[in-house]
């Protein structure tokens, strides 16, 4: 029996004590290292993979990981649990890190969403509350009445928000009717770029009436003679729609990565601050959908936090948010936030 299992040993060592300069090893990428860092989880660190030669511990796999916790901690003092093999020959280590990922079986996006439903994830919690109010489902491949375009979702959801992702499902729902190639994900994103340029100017009844008498797949044609992905999609739709109308929505409103007036206030916050500070004044108007409504429950939170801390009158709620976030960097969140 012994031969089905590795002889190993793990042991704590000291990033300090660990080399990792193998020829075999990819090049470390910073880019990911800070990703790494920035949704750092101590219940994601894997063992690192050592081979005990010459004297040496040397990483066959793991360098990432030891980068990661040095960035985190501070420090290449602290200590990473190592799975330690002894007596390798420096040929076999770089077949074992070669053949390592040859046989794993990646995680589907599908799987991976009901998987964070298992955790209580707020954010998948919702989008799945948002797919089924529209009596339809999640599924890992296409059917009928199903959505198996789960990034796409997640990406729209975290991108625009609740509010765009559920008139775009209501969108598809009402033009086609749970047709499974309207729930494609070209589909569905070419839906929410109209949504997100076109708001309330864009009007339910006249998208289920012109672009619902064309079927996805007529759409889907039309799309790839225009343009390659969603945004082919879009352009697509819009032209049906705004067929013998006098009023047509102008297709340029496609074509802007973000709202024309924050583009030039992102290298200016205060702007933002000052345009919305009315709203921000009215701490009934949290709970409702508001131009803030991109930004995270949390943020919200935060906002009206500020606002019932201030106690100056009038109150200079730019100047007092400000210093509420700084504080907050430093202390962390009180608990009731």
């Amino acid at each position: 029996m012994n031969q089905f299992v590795p002889d190993v040993q793990f042991e704590l060592i000291a990033i300090k004590n660990l080399v990792s300069n193998q020829n075999y090893q990819r090049n470390l990428s910073m880019q990911h290292i800070q990703r790494m860092a920035a949704n750092f989880d101590v219940y994601q660190i894997n063992p690192v993979k050592v081979s005990r030669r010459d004297g040496q511990n040397l990483v066959m796999n793991g360098q990432h990981t030891i980068e990661t916790v040095t960035l985190v901690s501070g420090t290449r003092d602290t200590p990473v649990w190592c799975m330690i093999y002894n007596g390798l020959q420096y040929q076999t280590e770089a077949d074992i890190f070669a053949s390592q990922q040859k046989y794993v079986k990646g995680l589907s996006p599908y799987e991976v969403f009901m998987a964070y439903i298992e955790a209580d994830s707020d954010e998948h919690i919702i989008i799945r509350s948002i797919v089924e109010s529209y009596g339809l489902t999640l599924a890992p491949r296409r059917e009928s009445g199903a959505i198996c375009a789960i990034t796409t979702m997640e990406y729209i959801f975290r991108r625009h928000g609740f509010h765009v992702l559920d008139r775009t499902l209501r969108l598809c729902v009402i033009a086609w009717e749970g047709d499974p190639a309207s729930l494609s994900a070209n589909m569905i994103n070419g839906v929410s770029r109209l949504v997100v340029a076109f708001g309330d100017t864009l009007k339910d009844d006249s998208f289920r009436e012109k672009v619902g008498s064309f079927t996805p797949r007529d759409i889907s044609r039309t799309a790839r003679e225009r343009r390659s992905g969603s945004l082919g999609y879009a352009e697509a739709m819009l032209t049906e729609y705004n067929k013998r109308r006098k009023d047509g929505l102008h297709m340029s409103r496609l074509y802007y990565t973000g709202r024309p007036r924050e583009m030039s206030e992102r290298k200016n916050p205060q702007m933002i601050f000052r345009r919305r500070s009315n709203w921000m004044n009215n701490e009934t108007n949290v709970d409702k959908y508001s131009p803030l409504d991109e930004l995270s429950g949390k943020a919200l939170r935060i906002a009206a936090f500020c606002r019932s801390t201030i106690t100056e009158d009038p109150p200079n709620i730019i100047q007092h948010l400000y210093e509420t976030m700084s504080t907050f960097h430093k202390t962390g969140l009180p608990s009731a936030l």
